[in-house]
């Protein structure tokens, strides 16, 4: 018995604490197996994931799915929620359940009735026949782990699953493997990022197999300004060659041939009535040029409709006729540029269905590799020296203006011919404006009052253009109201004018008070002359980076502040000006005093690009510089 009490104390004494640790470990999902280095940073550890696709034939293809995941603490809760959409064109079934505590023993196992069934629609999406299967087990002992199984069955193959072992920030994994299989005459197609070797392939009974294996992948911890989420973690893209959706066939091994199906499944669904097309003529007959009737019937659309999604089968991608869209008054972002092409089209003039990835920050689509990639329509119209986009779910949007949500991206325009990939436009940092002028006084007890006028163009003004077209006046103060880092604010007035030009400006003016915005101690005053733009971008530990740099949007702003101070005070010490120049933009700031009146003037140009990870120090740098310079005060003495 002593023996064995100093073997024991020698092992757990060892230095690799793993070995004690697994010597104790008897179930597969006991934490004490996960290698320290996959717990370090993380919230989530995937214990083991394995799916298997099984290709049928070009119209069905069913998908399972195994995995465990050890939630490590309440950061990682999300992920223990299963979330399985279905429609007409995919049937979720077979799904079974278990929790683990931290020993891996069992605690329960899912019953038939814990599985909820919701409707799928949500917020935009009105109408549609997306369901939910979903279930939590809502466990809050850390650590724990869950495992899920499920069976998907595709009625069709129009899209096929990514493989993406990471899933998110944070997230480790201990083993994932992807399997698909497929008939030996049928070419599967597929696109990896961040894995040095090509899948197993064998010729198996069934057909031929595909597999991909991955092992002990550490946490991956967010970064400002990171590349693409497949610019960053393994993942790999599955597309079919030819496929079967609800009795429409098709092929997409290039661009050219998915947009030929695309051009094809809503073939003839542009015709309009009569009365529509009597009231487009009578808009635009007497109009002389192209681009005022590209603009009238783009406003008459905006007056006209508005958008609601449709989900129905393979409505996801076959857009309901310009007739529906004419007798309801409303369609998705399908049927609306549908809609809009069929009003082009009446008065001669040629505009392209266009498939996109909409969204601000939106992982752009793969272009060498063409699969089913988008999620929103919008409709582009060539002109000799330019080219007009529509935006045609909008209805406040200014003609020829996309926003941040679908600018500078690729996206598809789509004729009889096919797909051609093209790349909408991209705002430049002199399109992209801020431009602040502020009056204001301080009293004798360190009172603001302040006059703000600010014009906001192009992508600087786009979530205010939400904001003042979306919800009401009382909202927009209380936005207002938690929206500057001043203390103890209050918005006296505030109003908005919008001009919608090709990048539409919104000019803001806010009157506010602000008590307590001097700080005054004895016979001093202190003050910072930069009341609304102070930078709040700094970049810690720039030394663990482990990712290029990735800036997608730019822009300019420029702030004018004249305050006026009590009388009395005279300058005691003031920062001097500023001027930083990088690459990644540049920023100056400059002070000047008239007797009681300071004059404050702020520019920040910042750059947009891809830059190498040894410049994460300089960009650290760049936003520490212009983070102090904002914060400078001036100090002034009564005399």
């Amino acid at each position: 018995m002593y023996k064995f009490l100093i073997i024991l104390l020698l092992l757990i004494s060892v230095s690799n604490k793993n070995i004690a640790q697994n010597i104790f470990a008897t179930n597969k999902y006991d934490v004490r197996l996960i290698a320290p280095e996959l717990t370090k940073n993380a919230n989530i550890v995937k214990r083991d994931e394995d799916i298997f696709v099984e290709i049928k034939s070009i119209g069905k293809a069913y998908i399972y799915t195994k995995y465990a995941i050890t939630i490590l603490n309440a950061a990682g809760d999300y992920a223990s929620l299963f979330y399985k959409s279905y429609d007409k064109l995919r049937n979720v079934s077979n799904i079974e359940a278990t929790l683990y505590d931290d020993y891996g023993e069992k605690i329960k196992s899912l019953k038939k009735n814990d599985v909820q069934d919701v409707a799928g629609n949500t917020g935009f999406a009105e109408v549609g026949d997306d369901r939910v299967k979903l279930h939590n087990f809502n466990c809050k002992t850390y650590p724990y782990t869950i495992e899920y199984e499920c069976t998907t069955e595709l009625k069709g193959i129009f899209y096929l699953p990514a493989w993406l072992p990471i899933e998110n920030e944070k997230y480790a994994v201990e083993k994932s493997k992807l399997t698909v299989l497929c008939p030996a005459d049928y070419k599967l197609r597929y696109k990896s990022f961040n894995i040095n070797k090509e899948p197993i392939i064998a010729t198996v009974k069934d057909g031929l197999q595909y597999q991909w294996s991955i092992e002990k992948l550490t946490a991956i911890d967010y970064e400002q300004y990171m590349p693409d989420w497949y610019e960053t973690t393994p993942l790999v893209f599955l597309a079919p060659t030819n496929f079967e959706i609800q009795n429409y066939t098709g092929t997409m091994v290039d661009w050219k041939s998915y947009g030929k199906f695309c051009y094809l499944l809503n073939q003839g669904r542009d015709i309009l009535p009569e009365n529509i097309k009597q009231k487009v003529h009578e808009l635009t007959d007497n109009v002389t040029t192209t681009a005022a009737k590209i603009k009238i019937l783009y406003e008459y659309l905006q007056q006209n409709t508005h958008y609601i999604s449709i989900q129905l089968g393979i409505g996801g991608w076959q857009t309901f006729d310009a007739n529906y869209v004419a007798t309801k008054g409303y369609g998705d972002c399908k049927a609306l540029s549908n809609y809009m092409y069929s009003l082009l089209k009446e008065v001669g003039i040629k505009s392209f269905y266009t498939i996109i990835k909409a969204g601000v920050n939106e992982q752009p689509i793969i272009p060498d590799f063409a699969s089913t990639q988008f999620n929103h329509i919008i409709v582009c119209v060539p002109q000799p020296k330019d080219t007009i986009w529509l935006e045609c779910t909008s209805q406040t949007l200014p003609m020829g203006y996309l926003s941040s949500f679908t600018s500078n991206r690729n996206a598809l325009l789509i004729d009889e011919n096919g797909g051609i990939l093209v790349h909408t436009p991209t705002y430049k940092k002199t399109d992209n404006l801020q431009i602040r002028k502020i009056n204001a006084t301080v009293n004798d007890d360190g009172k603001l009052n302040a006059i703000i006028n600010t014009k906001y163009k192009a992508e600087q003004q786009d979530k205010l253009h939400g904001i003042v077209n979306g919800i009401s006046k009382e909202k927009i103060k209380e936005e207002l109201n938690e929206q500057f880092s001043l203390p103890s604010y209050e918005i006296n007035t505030f109003n908005y004018v919008s001009e919608n030009t090709s990048l539409p400006i919104i000019t803001e003016k806010i009157e506010l008070t602000a008590n307590n915005f001097c700080s005054i101690t004895g016979k001093r005053l202190f003050i910072n002359p930069n009341i609304l733009n102070k930078s709040t971008y700094v970049l810690s530990e720039e030394t663990k980076r482990k990712f290029d740099i990735k800036i997608k949007q730019e822009y300019i702003d420029i702030d004018s502040v004249e305050i006026i101070i009590p009388k009395g005070y005279k300058i005691e010490s003031a920062p001097n000006d500023v001027e930083i120049n990088s690459k990644f933009g540049t920023y100056n700031c400059k002070y000047t005093i008239l007797e009681n009146k300071i004059i404050y003037i702020r520019k920040l140009e910042k750059n947009s690009g891809t830059f190498a990870l040894n410049e994460a120090a300089n960009l650290s740098n760049f936003f520490a510089k212009i983070y102090k310079a904002d914060r400078a005060k001036m100090v002034f003495v009564k005399e």
